[in-house]
């Protein structure tokens, strides 16, 4: 008797549906793993990476943990960053948030939810920083948004600084980060203007962003 049938029922039409639209897809998937992009994103269950940015199997590579955190003492996440760079050769690592992250109305309402509360206090260090713009944000929605944004950004330069990054790209290899964030009642996707090729720019473009946000 096998646990939670509905879903095994489920993968059975999914593969099936596959198989059906592109025949040898499965043993074609197994045999390599070669995406171009690496997506480190929210674990909540209603951004679901590959369906978003319409990608197959096999063409996203994903790192997924709450509230989208880059956190320089994460083995974890610096693990799959390695991976993605050196082994697979991805061209992009995209961070990407989403409006309504419970991680930020947490983090930003002084939730008490146990161990969790140690991992959101990344995003608290977000606050923090740009204290002076999100105080004068008078509409709790607004802040909220903004905050996330701010968080999405501040994590991308987390990536950038990693010696993994870093070493990429001295050694001249094609790596593009990203800032994108996600509205979860319309499922687009918004480009925060946080596109950093190289080690020289990563700097004045993290800045013009964090401008771009804070003028408005």
């Amino acid at each position: 008797m096998k646990f939670l049938p509905n879903l095994f029922a489920n993968n059975v039409q999914w593969a099936k549906h596959v198989e059906e639209q592109e025949p040898g897809f499965f043993k074609s998937l197994s045999e390599q793993q070669n995406p171009d992009y690496l997506w480190i994103g929210c674990a909540d269950s209603r951004v679901p990476a590959n369906e978003i940015v319409g990608l197959k199997p096999g063409e996203l590579f994903v790192h997924r943990n709450v509230a989208n955190c880059v956190v320089h003492t994460d083995l974890n996440c610096l693990s799959v960053i390695q991976y993605a760079v050196e082994v697979l050769k991805v061209k992009h690592i995209i961070v990407t948030g989403h409006y309504g992250c419970g991680g930020v109305i947490s983090s930003m309402n002084n939730a008490k939810f146990g161990l969790v509360d140690n991992w959101l206090r990344h995003i608290k260090d977000v606050q923090h920083k740009h204290h002076l713009h999100l105080n004068n944000i008078a509409d709790p929605i607004a802040k909220q948004e903004r905050l996330t944004e701010l968080h999405v950004i501040e994590q991308t330069m987390n990536v950038a600084n990693t010696s993994i990054v870093q070493d990429a790209w001295e050694r001249g290899q094609d790596l593009q980060l990203h800032s994108w964030i996600y509205r979860l009642d319309d499922g687009m996707l918004r480009d925060l203007d946080t596109c950093i090729s190289t080690a020289e720019e990563a700097t004045p473009i993290y800045l013009a962003a964090i401008a771009k946000l804070t003028a408005k």
